[in-house]
């Protein structure tokens, strides 16, 4: 998606549908006059919400009445001149507007995100604010929303400001000595070089420390139901999620994919996802089913293992070789089997927990376990300021290069390096380099932002 900055766009920036109140932007250098066509003479007052009558710019039908508000540039969300028209929110007469509008010289639809961009591109928000403003759109979670906030008020962008200004004032000591060799390098400006570089690895090696927690926060954390078939995985499913979300039938392999609900636990999202029964088959499909479970609970940060009472035991704690350090084994069927032991044989974790889908025993104790872990894993979420994948990914970059940078002797080679860090951090703010990832970034606003 390419911006043109020419064109003067229009979209809806609330969902489409029946509701009281509909509100429709327009940003670019078309907008006051699209703004004087509608309302005639009456241009409302910058800033200031004004009743104005919505007439056709061509026929003069009368289309709606609403608030009208203008936004010159550049101080505005876009750095454009920007006009939102406020109106009743029936499908007919958003409709009516659009047509209208869009039927005026050098006005047209936006694409998705292309409001977001041209801010960007105007300056008025750098890419990890503008990904808080769209993170704080589809937030669910308390979690998530204080996240998205923290991103949008440029907490990560501070961060990574502040590192790349101590780079810059290394580099520039570095290039410094190279220009000018023949001066005397005194040993209190190479102990700035050390300290500098230093002080930049550790804080950015807290940084990773979170990394993964905060892309938990903003993506779920991911729960999975494993077991045998008709351990119950489908029948808890439904319990936890409150309705009936998985087919549930006495047939073994009624589940041949993932089926994931989401869950906000807390204030924090849980993706809970029940999966085919694990076994030895010869089905094509089922193979493939129990494929993706397993590849699904490898990602997984919990593990829930359901035993069943009802069947054999081998098989099912066979499959405990593949369980880690704070899974949960759950004794199912509890109204048909009684009580669970105090411990099962092969398997080291906590004590089981017992349930039963049907009749909700132990169902309320599960649901404590898991906000106690949810929580206790999210303990320093608030630390957290990388959100996404790529925050991490350029900040591990910018750190492999620090690193080359100290352990290497020559300076060229050391002044590159660190040159290198710079452009990796920048590429987290948007600075150098993202135009590869402008399309992705920006195809994920909704439509109207």
């Amino acid at each position: 998606m390419q911006a043109d900055s020419r064109e003067t766009i229009v979209a809806p920036a609330t969902a489409s549908g029946r509701a009281g109140v509909a509100v429709l932007r327009l940003s670019g250098p078309q907008a006051t006059r699209a703004l004087d066509a509608l309302c005639g003479s009456m241009r409302p007052t910058a800033r200031l919400a004004s009743l104005r009558r919505l007439h056709h710019p061509q026929t003069g039908e009368l289309l709606d009445q609403g608030l009208v508000l203008f936004f010159p540039g550049p101080q505005s969300f876009t750095g454009e001149d920007v006009v939102e028209f406020q109106v009743h929110g029936s499908h007919a007469v958003v409709s009516a507007l659009l047509d209208a509008l869009t039927a005026l010289p050098d006005v047209r639809l936006a694409q998705p995100g292309e409001f977001a961009r041209r801010a960007f591109e105007h300056r008025k928000l750098d890419l990890t604010e503008l990904e808080g403003l769209a993170d704080l759109i589809d937030a669910e979670t308390e979690s998530q929303r204080r996240q998205a906030l923290r991103l949008m008020e440029g907490a990560l962008s501070t961060r990574c400001e502040e590192l790349r200004a101590s780079l810059l004032k290394t580099l520039a000591y570095v290039e410094a000595y190279l220009d000018f060799p023949d001066e005397d390098l005194q040993a209190d400006v190479m102990d700035v070089w050390s300290e500098e570089l230093g002080s930049v690895r550790q804080q950015i090696a807290a940084l990773l420390a979170h990394a993964h927690r905060g892309e938990i926060v903003r993506e779920g954390y991911r729960v999975v139901l494993l077991g045998v078939p008709n351990a119950g995985k489908s029948s808890l499913l439904n319990a936890l999620a409150q309705r009936d979300v998985a087919i549930v039938t006495p047939a073994a392999g009624t589940t041949r994919d993932v089926l994931e609900v989401r869950l906000n636990l807390e204030g924090h999202l849980m993706l809970l996802a029940d999966t085919a029964g694990l076994r030895d088959t010869t089905d094509t499909i089922e193979q493939e089913g129990i494929r993706r479970a397993r590849h699904y609970a490898e990602q997984a940060q919990l593990r829930l293992w359901l035993f069943d009472p009802t069947q054999e035991h081998t098989s099912q704690q066979s499959l405990w070789s593949d369980a880690r350090p704070g899974d949960f084994v759950l004794w199912t069927k509890t109204d048909e089997a009684g009580p669970a032991p105090k411990q099962l044989d092969g398997w080291t974790g906590p004590a089981p927990l017992a349930l039963s889908a049907r009749s909700g025993e132990g169902i309320p104790a599960l649901l404590e376990a898991l906000k106690s872990r949810m929580l206790c894993d999210f303990c320093d979420s608030e630390d957290a300021l990388l959100a996404r994948a790529r925050h991490r990914e350029a900040l591990v970059l910018a750190q492999h290069h620090l690193v080359r940078a100290t352990e290497v002797d020559d300076l060229t080679l050391k002044a590159e390096d660190i040159r290198l860090s710079i452009r990796a951090l920048s590429t987290v703010i948007g600075v150098v380099g993202v135009d590869d990832i402008l399309d992705v970034v920006f195809s994920a606003f909704c439509l109207g932002k």
